[in-house]
């Protein structure tokens, strides 16, 4: 993975949090944005660790540089900072988590690999001041067409109990089907809405309206 914070004291602390563990590697460190854009490019990693406040290039232009090609690396947003402005812009940039630099290390190494494995994840808080800022403005209309039209009846299904911050087990139990029917359905709906994990699945399901900061949608 790759490191990326302007401070070379919090680098060298997350580094060897990371270096610790014998199934993660630190491959490369970063000071700021384009340093990362370009290790990103040049070096072969799962995940890049990004700060979001940092001199030159900031962390949510080098998160949306970073991702755009296929196949690249994904992201991890750790700040100090959990104003609602970055949470949702870092998603909308593409990280594919965010958590806080309070958070503790057994709490950022699960992320990692979280991260690395292919899903995404939202710090508790996060998640709820991600779901304030949808209260506060007026929720769009449901969209029976568009993206969303490209799903089945079950797929829609599982994309809500997804925004709704439930589990693929958790799923499961609650429409009667096996986990690995929920995991393929959830792997068939991010195919088609061109996502990459849950998070832009959460993201993509307020949006649109599918769901509200106050439960689902009729329609």
């Amino acid at each position: 993975m790759i490191v990326v914070d302007d401070q070379a004291v919090v680098r060298a602390g997350f580094v060897a949090i990371v270096d610790a563990e014998p199934d993660l590697t630190v491959v490369a460190e970063a000071g700021d944005g384009a340093s990362a854009v370009s290790l990103a490019a040049a070096r072969e990693a799962d995940v890049v660790l990004m700060d979001i406040r940092m001199p030159g290039m900031d962390g949510l232009t080098a998160t949306r540089l970073i991702t755009a090609p296929p196949g690249g690396p994904r992201v991890l947003v750790l700040t100090t900072f959990d104003l609602d402005e970055y949470v949702y812009e870092a998603l909308r940039a593409g990280a594919s988590g965010f958590l806080l630099k309070d958070a503790r290390p057994d709490e950022l190494l699960s992320a990692i690999r979280v991260v690395a494995a292919g899903d995404g994840i939202l710090a508790p808080a996060v998640t709820g001041r991600l779901i304030q800022a949808f209260a506060r403005g007026a929720p769009p209309p449901p969209v029976a067409g568009g993206p969303l039209g490209r799903l089945t009846q079950r797929e829609r299904e599982v994309l809500l109990k997804i925004a709704s911050g439930l589990t693929n087990a958790e799923i499961g139990a609650e429409l009667g089907v096996t986990t690995g029917t929920v995991k393929s359905h959830v792997n068939a709906l991010l195919s088609k809405l061109g996502l990459r994990d849950r998070v832009q699945a959460t993201i993509l399901a307020y949006e649109t309206g599918l769901i509200s900061p106050r439960g689902p949608l009729a329609g």
